[in-house]
């Protein structure tokens, strides 16, 4: 495992392995002060808005509820209220935002990461996924560090965070309700939703899955989607058993499995880091 871990560092020292961020590196925050997994999400909507008793802990359900009872506008105000408070970013995640990374996917909604990049020297810019029902036409939104939209497209040189699901900042984009979903899924296998910077930077590079389960149909579809035409060498940190599904999606997509708690691989990892540095 040491041996593997230190792989690992080695391809952040080189660029050539993109960290794919799940709501679980909200554990490694001191204080993450936002719902970190789609059910604390689902109940934080549910508490302020009253909704059938057997969607209140399905998340996208509720949220479909919402914006067809209420409006699509009261769905961003609550998301935006859930995710106002911004965690302090993890020494992972400030590490990440440090090394020769190029391009990091984050699939939860709040601005740990974004935090990250802003505490750490160097240029890079945002790029979320947008809602049909609010943004018809355009699938993303492309953002500067300092938050103000950027009217180009990203080039494929740049550092970008990639949001596919949107992000509170620095405007609050977000796919959540399943109309979102189903207009993206609609087109996501030919990779239309998928910004073309995106698309390039990804050709022969490893996925490093952190804080994901992939136990649900949602999960596994934007993963594989978004690693397409990458590497045959990928590794996610689960220490939990995987479900049938999980396993059979990580034996397809030739993803190694870390059975290690995530706060311990990150001790490793960043102890890995420091020595590829001094090496």
């Amino acid at each position: 495992m040491t041996d593997l871990i230190h792989t690992i560092a080695r391809s952040l020292d080189s660029g050539s392995v993109i960290p794919y961020l799940g709501p679980d590196m909200l554990s490694l925050c001191a204080s993450p002060q936002v719902p970190a997994t789609p059910l604390a999400l689902a109940e934080s909507m549910t508490s302020k808005v009253s909704v059938p008793h057997k969607i209140r802990k399905r998340l996208t359900q509720a949220a479909q509820f919402i914006e067809n009872f209420k409006h699509r506008k009261s769905v961003v105000h609550l998301m935006n209220e859930a995710f106002a408070a911004t965690p302090s970013p993890s020494p992972l995640q400030l590490a990440l935002a440090a090394s020769k990374v190029g391009l990091w996917v984050d699939t939860w909604y709040d601005d740990s990461m974004a935090a990250a990049l802003k505490a750490t020297p160097g240029v890079w810019s945002q790029v979320q996924g947008l809602s049909q029902s609010e943004h018809f036409g355009d699938w993303t939104g492309v953002y500067a560090a300092d938050g103000s939209l950027r009217p180009d497209a990203p080039a494929t040189a740049e550092r970008l965070l990639y949001k596919p699901l949107g992000s509170h900042g620095p405007v609050g984009n977000y796919l959540v309700s399943d109309s979102d979903f189903v207009e993206v899924l609609t087109e996501i296998d030919i990779q239309t939703p998928i910004p073309a910077a995106v698309q390039a930077h990804r050709t022969g590079r490893s996925f490093l899955f952190l804080g994901c389960r992939f136990d649900d149909q949602l999960t596994r579809c934007f993963a594989r989607q978004i690693m397409k035409r990458s590497s045959e060498r990928h590794w996610a940190v689960l220490p939990d058993e995987p479900t049938r599904m999980e396993a059979r999606f990580l034996l397809e997509q030739n993803i190694t499995r870390i059975a290690m708690p995530l706060a311990q691989f990150s001790d490793a990892l960043l102890a890995a880091m420091q020595v590829e540095v001094i090496a």
